[in-house]
């Protein structure tokens, strides 16, 4: 109890981050990083852009957080504001209950710079062309003196290179002498290096290409589960985000419209802008994608003159930005506890006939012979097709066996195969019975 009580008072004085942050009363859950009605603006006057209005959120010890929107939303701007680039003209930002934000003292400073890494967008721009990459590294184990000797700090790097999958030879080579995935392994080096508990990955991945992403993500998991870090992950693409995510905050145009955990705000994208989002996220089969209703938020549906809108939880630990008819009207919809469909198809047969997008890919894949994801045996080969054909019975067991086990292609081919047996073998009988008859007569 000592102990805590000494550590709140040297986090008053600004000297000083206590061991663990405030604990939410709600979730029960440590909050490592909070921020409280947070305005930033750009320019003075009547030029004065506002970047990001009244951003309200915490982040947990040990989750992922991703922010998300459109590009120009303000997403960029928020993770420059909590490690200190941008300066805030409203509002504060806490991590571990202690202010960060503004004026602070130098010694407060160099610990939240030594606790709040960053791995930027462009993995390119964002390391000295200059220097080498043993020295990129070791510019944050130079600055704070965090390493012995010199062997120690060759151990430090060896390693986190090593655990990003490069080797210790690339140590000696420059920034253009990698790729693109290569370099942001080098960037991402350069943060876990300084062994920080909050990490904040502005679209990490987005100037990677689609075969190297995952290789990157996994990297960064990776780092999470060992190191208990903590992510602010900013990003547009939300067919990711879903899937890395613990918690989602989506933002239009520098406000918070929705916050929730992953699978609630895909499962009830309540907000209007939320389901433009998820209806935007491309679907891999091109005939669905065709018949996609592409859902455009137009933001002049709100009547915010009289009634003004703010963000409020409407339980599921699901907080929305709106108005209170609005409020209300979102609290019916999720008190039904029946998922909300943002991804509609509208059937090139009916047009006013529409499913959800899961709905749709079964039914085409059964009567259009259209999936979205085959399985990597299920090749409809010729084969199969021929043996259903001389040998039908087996043909049909095939069929329902590969149907039941979703290879639809060679469903297919089976089935066609051992009708075309079926009909073979009874023209066959058909004409025997006719030559009988004939020599019987």
């Amino acid at each position: 109890m000592a102990t805590l009580k000494q550590d709140k008072e040297r986090a008053d004085r600004g000297t000083y981050l206590p061991e663990h942050g405030p604990i939410d009363e709600k979730s029960g859950k440590e909050i490592l990083l909070s921020l409280k009605n947070v305005d930033i603006t750009f320019g003075k006057g009547e030029a004065a852009v506002r970047a990001v209005q009244n951003a309200t959120f915490d982040i947990y010890k040990g989750e992922t957080f991703s922010l998300v929107g459109e590009s120009g939303s303000g997403k960029t701007t928020v993770g420059r504001a909590v490690i200190r680039v941008n300066p805030l003209a409203g509002g504060e930002i806490q991590y571990k209950g202690v202010r960060i934000s503004g004026k602070i003292p130098h010694a407060l400073d160099r610990e939240v710079i030594r606790n709040i890494q960053m791995v930027f967008q462009d993995p390119a721009a964002s390391l000295n062309e200059r220097a080498t990459v043993d020295y990129i590294i070791s510019e944050g184990l130079y600055n704070f003196h965090l390493f012995d000797n010199e062997a120690d700090r060759v151990r430090r790097v060896e390693e986190m290179i090593n655990e990003v999958g490069l080797l210790p030879e690339h140590l000696t080579r420059y920034p253009h002498e990698f790729s693109g995935g290569q370099r942001q392994r080098i960037g991402i080096a350069r943060a876990m290096v300084m062994e920080p508990e909050l990490v904040v990955a502005d679209e990490p991945i987005s100037a990677l290409d689609v075969s190297i992403r995952a290789q990157v993500l996994n990297l960064m998991k990776k780092f999470q589960e060992e190191k208990n870090l903590t992510y602010l992950f900013i990003a547009h693409d939300l067919s990711v985000v879903r899937f890395i995510s613990d918690r989602i905050g989506v933002i239009y145009k520098g406000r918070i419209v929705e916050v929730a955990e992953a699978e609630e705000l895909f499962n009830f994208p309540l907000h209007p802008y939320t389901h433009s989002l998820i209806s935007a996220i491309p679907i891999p089969d091109p005939k669905l994608e065709k018949n996609k209703v592409l859902y455009t938020y137009d933001p002049s549906i709100h009547d915010y003159s009289t009634d003004q809108p703010e963000l409020v939880c409407i339980g599921h630990d699901h907080y929305i930005y709106g108005n209170q008819k609005e409020i209300a009207e979102y609290k019916a919809i999720r008190e039904r506890d029946i998922p909300v469909k943002p991804i509609q198809i509208v059937d090139s047969n009916a047009s006013e006939q529409r499913a959800s997008s899961a709905e749709m890919a079964a039914e085409a894949v059964v009567e259009d012979d259209v999936s979205m994801i085959h399985p990597r045996h299920d090749t409809g080969s010729l084969w199969y097709t021929l043996v259903s054909f001389l040998l039908p019975i087996l043909g049909l067991i095939a069929a329902v066996t590969f149907k039941h086990f979703h290879h639809f292609r060679n469903y297919k081919a089976c089935r066609k195969g051992a009708i075309a047996g079926f009909i073979f073998l009874a023209a066959l009988v058909v004409i025997f019975l006719l030559l009988l008859l004939i020599t019987v007569m």
